[in-house]
């Protein structure tokens, strides 16, 4: 397979402990001197902890983890979220970027971390990447008192994972990798779920396949992967290898095409083992709206945003190969973003789009695919629709919505479970 490379100079900063090193600023106290946590002590000692000053960190108290894990012989204060005052602060370091890039070459990835591409100001400025990262990472201590990490890359990628496991074993917290160092830095990293992009349950999925390195991932069959994976099989080769196409641009534009999109902010804390229901019951809602309209799908986006303490998520896509608006299919690759990027927080909103957009012309055949069963499907997806259409929503359900953590029942009686 023909390997495709970029080269760019992206950097990867990244705010160190940013929720406690903010409280502790507000307080005077240096955090790399205090323990201290941020966590809604109500919630109890199940309460998660949403940071951890670096000076915890270093006796091995890790963030996003429960007040009950941290050693009982360990001192520490705990102060609540304050999630106006991060924003606050991040929205002064992202203007520090901005003084060094334009809007375009700036992607806020989130609350705490931005990639800048800085390949056409290096001679404006006549530095090299390096010395422009010491230079902003300096004026954004001097300017907020918070300390960064920073990683620099070719390509987002690398610049990433560089910053990730890298930069905070350098004295200053700046790593550069460039394409010679990824046999020898990216491919050592393991357990594989300490590469950006493979949550838990990917890892376990490729340890069945033995691939226990990101250099045994880099190494194995390409296409055995998509087989297994489908597109985000040869994304995670690519990744593997130190490849990644992708450009800060690209978050920019926006989509031409029409989508079909549908959220829903959830009750109560959702999680790995529920959130699957919600998910389906979503899909299948946007999959009566792609039939009604005679449109399938080629792009699969998927957002989870976790609760409001902890004020963070993820929304990544997919494009698919081939157009769909079956239900199944849509789910498994949702379930994969899932996977792949959920980080075991409670989870209170879930957003989920159907991009790129074209008109069904026909059944998508597939030569591993039993033909009279893809036909049955859309016969009995049409004879469900019709019935929903003429009786209302709640008419004919999955035994799934007769569950307590489906929420179906309710959002359709809500919207109005009949259609005129």
């Amino acid at each position: 397979m023909e390997k495709l490379y970029l080269n760019r100079h992206i950097m990867c900063i990244d705010l160190k402990s940013f929720f406690a090193s903010c409280e502790c600023i507000e307080r005077g106290l240096d955090p790399f001197k205090v323990p201290l946590v941020v966590a809604n002590k109500n919630q109890g000692n199940g309460a998660i902890t949403l940071a951890v000053t670096p000076y915890l960190k270093k006796q091995g108290v890790a963030s996003r983890s429960r007040l009950y894990d941290i050693p009982k012989n360990i001192k520490y204060t705990i102060v609540p979220p304050r999630m106006k005052l991060y924003i606050e602060k991040s929205k002064e370091v992202v203007g520090i970027y901005l003084d060094y890039v334009a809007p375009e070459d700036l992607h806020v990835y989130s609350i705490d971390e931005c990639f800048l591409d800085v390949t056409d100001y290096l001679k404006l400025y006549k530095k090299s990447d390096y010395e422009l990262a010491e230079e902003i990472i300096q004026k954004v201590y001097d300017k907020t008192g918070l300390t960064v990490t920073c990683g620099i890359g070719p390509n987002l990628l690398l610049a990433k994972v560089a910053m990730d496991i890298d930069a905070k074993h350098h004295k200053n917290n700046i790593a550069k990798w460039t394409y010679d160092d990824v046999p020898t830095k990216l491919w050592s990293i393991t357990p594989l779920s300490k590469m950006w992009g493979i949550g838990s349950r990917m890892e376990k999925n490729l340890n069945i396949l033995n691939i226990y390195t990101v250099g045994d991932l880099a190494k194995y069959d390409p296409y055995k992967l998509k087989d297994k994976f489908g597109v985000m099989g040869l994304e995670l080769w690519n990744h593997a290898n130190g490849i990644d196409l992708s450009r800060i641009s690209d978050f920019k534009v926006q989509a031409k095409d029409k989508s079909y999109s549908h959220s829903q902010v959830l009750f109560k804390d959702y999680n790995e083992s529920n959130i699957r229901i919600i998910i389906s019951e979503m899909v299948d809602l946007l999959c009566a709206r792609l039939r009604s309209n005679n449109k399938q799908t080629t792009v699969i986006g998927l957002g989870i945003s976790y609760s409001k303490d902890i004020g963070s998520g993820f929304y990544h896509s997919l494009k698919l190969e081939s157009p769909t608006d079956a239900a199944k299919e849509i789910v498994k690759y949702c379930n994969m973003i899932f996977d792949r990027y959920y980080e075991f927080l409670p989870i209170r909103k879930v957003s989920i789009s159907c991009g790129g957009l074209i008109p069904k012309k026909g059944v998508q055949l597939n030569l591993f695919e039993n033909t009279e069963t893809i036909e049955n499907e859309e016969k009995i997806n049409e004879a469900i629709d019709e019935i929903k259409n003429k009786f209302g929503k709640n008419s004919l359900i999955k035994a799934s919505s007769l569950l307590p953590d489906s929420t179906a029942i309710e959002r359709n009686t809500k919207v109005g479970g009949h259609h005129e």
